[in-house]
């Protein structure tokens, strides 16, 4: 039986409910995610199915959209209050069985208050709940399916031989980062086999600040301009903190004069 339950209003948000299904199909297998409208099949009895399949899961998401507390009908009553009414109900029935119940708040849905909710449910509103916001919704999506995996690692095998890699290993290859023995992160640098002119190459192992491989050019690292004094010096004196380079040994490129305060003379930038 499926182990992840989708519940929602079907006038509040419906779409967003099919959205998430075929996410989460798509990571755990179809088999493992029911929805009542792909999941009850054409001549099955409705309500014995809809109870059979909550009771047995072990995660229900209850997709709350901005209208999901909305009164409505005749009497000028919520939805909740309706006994019979079956986002209800199986929202009930997983708090009943000890399911986890987690209020999946869509858009600029807010966080449910317990004295909105009837009795039966009230419990909902401790939940600890999760976002998805359709600006984000790939980003989102990632971080439900984390929770996922976490609440039922006997699909954890399922979810990467389908290709999931949690939103961590993620951002993680991305960055190009990895903590180290303290905790922090430090920049994992890749061996570079080519032989690189004029830029940064031929790393490997922690860095910090800049380093240049063989500079064909003015090398300035600060904010100030770059000059040669008139009086030579025994070794480079380098100010990178919006000062002026004094002197620079063996560069190739063009180099401007200055006099021995290190200011341009008359006629130079």
């Amino acid at each position: 039986m499926p182990l992840i339950f989708v519940n929602y209003r079907t006038d509040d948000e419906e779409a967003t409910a099919t959205l998430v299904d075929r996410e989460l199909s798509r990571v755990f297998g179809n088999e493992n995610v029911f929805r009542a409208s792909k999941s009850i099949g054409p001549g099955s009895r409705f309500p014995q199915e809809l109870l059979t399949a909550v009771r047995r899961s072990s995660v229900l998401l209850a997709v709350i959209g901005p209208r999901w507390l909305e009164v409505g009908g005749s009497e000028g009553r919520s939805p909740l209050e309706d006994e019979s009414d079956w986002t209800r109900r199986e929202i009930e029935e997983a708090l009943e069985t000890g399911a986890v119940v987690i209020p999946l708040l869509v858009g600029g849905a807010k966080r449910l208050r317990s004295e909105d909710l009837p009795a039966e449910i009230r419990d909902l509103a401790d939940c600890q709940y999760r976002r998805l916001n359709h600006r984000n919704v790939d980003a989102d999506l990632v971080r439900l399916s984390d929770d996922l995996v976490k609440l039922l690692p006997e699909l954890a095998d399922t979810a990467r031989s389908n290709g999931f890699q949690s939103s961590s290993a993620v951002s993680d290859d991305n960055r190009g980062v990895e903590p180290d023995e303290s905790g922090e992160d430090r920049v994992r640098a890749r061996v570079i086999k080519h032989r690189q002119r004029g830029g940064i190459g031929n790393l490997n192992g922690d860095f910090s600040g800049t380093f240049v491989s063989e500079p064909q050019g003015p090398v300035h690292t600060g904010s100030g301009h770059l000059y040669q004094a008139r009086e030579q010096h025994l070794g480079p004196r380098i100010s990178s903190d919006g000062g002026a380079v004094n002197y620079v040994a063996d560069n190739h490129g063009e180099v401007q004069q200055g006099d021995r305060n290190g200011r341009p003379e008359d006629g130079q930038l």
